[in-house]
């Protein structure tokens, strides 16, 4: 077997058998092997895509168990020389996977890569990106001192993290969960942190990845990612509100995740610092909000926001122990 393909299903069996479609379509020299972990979907998902695709090995999961937990147990099972971490929400194109493993074949010090993903429009969406020392662009969401850790990005011209647009070969820090491909070698050895339920999980993985080697973006294999549709199935909240939120339930599941890499990645310091800037929101936040409020009455935040952003940091300080200690936990919530 070439290459195993490790999906997680939450209520997407349409989109799951999709992508399969494109997968069979568009592959034409690697056998596939198409491993599928539903995280307790409690749905006819499994009937839908085994109806039509009864090769397909199908894992049903005894709980939600989140993103790195499921891809885990898909990984273990997995013959393929190579392991494929997809969404379910992607569709492959003009050859793709043949071209990602034959291009991750010739490269020598590669340990992981990712593909050029496109917007349903065609357009670039952000594929990889590299580390900013201590996570320090995850305040960027903040929506006051956001603003300004930008200004000061800019005026001290930081580059600035994100990959879009994919040139040739481009060697990165992180690549984006919705398609990361290694060995099986690599992937069982160097499994997914299981204390992350969702979100994050792929940067502190290819954190440990970069240490046995280079991760690679190619532009040539081209992959549509639809974004968000799982997660917005779980947390009923449109794709845009993904990491620019923190303040709903979709919102305190990301700052829990990405200040739970910044511990394992960068240490307590550095987690304590990103802790105290976020408390320190909190009276800024209020104050800014009753400035916009007494100005304007149209502003994008409510005096429910800033509740519910009090609410989240509460319970991040409630975690803060476990965080440190770093003993092993699952940070669903």
């Amino acid at each position: 077997m070439d290459l195993s393909i490790i999906f997680v299903n939450y209520k997407t069996a349409q989109l799951l058998l999709d992508c399969i479609d494109s997968i069979y379509t568009q592959t034409k020299t690697l056998s596939v092997e198409i491993i599928v972990a539903d995280n307790f979907s409690q749905d006819d998902s499994k009937q839908i895509v085994t109806s039509k695709y009864s090769a397909v090995v199908w894992i049903d999961m005894p709980y939600n168990a989140g993103f790195a937990r499921a891809n885990n147990t898909g990984i273990k099972i997995a013959t393929g020389e190579f392991v494929l971490i997809l969404n379910t929400d992607t569709i492959i194109m003009d050859g793709a996977l043949d071209k990602a493993v034959a291009l991750f074949k010739a490269e020598k010090a590669a340990v992981a890569c990712g593909v050029q993903l496109l917007n349903t429009d065609g357009s670039h969406q952000i594929s990889g990106a590299h580390f900013i020392k201590g996570g320090l662009n995850f305040l960027l969401p903040l929506p006051y001192l956001g603003n300004f850790v930008r200004y000061w990005g800019y005026r001290l011209k930081s580059t600035i993290p994100s990959i879009t647009s994919v040139s040739d070969k481009m060697e990165v820090d992180w690549i984006v969960g919705a398609f990361i491909l290694t060995t099986s070698a690599i992937a069982k050895n160097t499994l997914l942190d299981e204390d992350f339920f969702m979100y994050a999980e792929e940067i502190e993985w290819c954190s440990r990845l970069r240490q046995q080697g280079k991760l690679f973006l190619y532009e040539a294999p081209k992959v549509i990612h639809l974004g968000g549709a799982t997660s917005g199935s779980f947390y009923n909240t449109e794709e845009n509100d993904n990491s620019k939120n923190l303040w709903n339930k979709k919102g305190r599941q990301i700052l829990i995740s990405m200040m739970l890499r910044i511990r394992k990645q960068y240490g307590v310091g550095w987690f304590l610092l990103m802790l105290l800037v976020f408390i320190v929101e909190i009276p800024i936040f209020a104050f800014g909000l009753l400035i916009e409020k007494i100005i304007s009455k149209r502003t994008r935040l409510s005096w429910s926001s800033f509740s519910n952003y009090c609410i989240n940091i509460f319970i991040l300080v409630k975690l803060t122990s476990k965080i440190i200690t770093n003993k092993p936990h699952f940070y669903k919530v």
